[in-house]
């Protein structure tokens, strides 16, 4: 397997070009904006407990970080 890095540094076992290591379209939508409220979900904890995201926080503000999957 050849690992090449790209102009960002990021390393993955595609090579450059492939599509899944391409930019989002011009003009596609990269995710809810600074300040936008997010829709209701729940994920499971470490423990595999759910958690609904807006009920377990309650009044408190959080930081939510989204990461663009990597080619596997």
């Amino acid at each position: 397997m050849t690992i090449e890095r790209d102009q960002h540094g990021f390393d993955a076992p595609a090579p450059l070009g492939h599509p899944g290591r391409s930019g989002l379209p011009e003009g596609h939508s990269t995710g809810p904006e600074l300040g936008e409220r997010l829709p209701g979900f729940r994920l499971p904890d470490a423990h595999g407990r759910l958690v609904d995201y807006h009920a377990s926080r309650g009044a408190a503000k959080s930081v939510v970080v989204f990461y663009r999957s990597a080619v596997w």
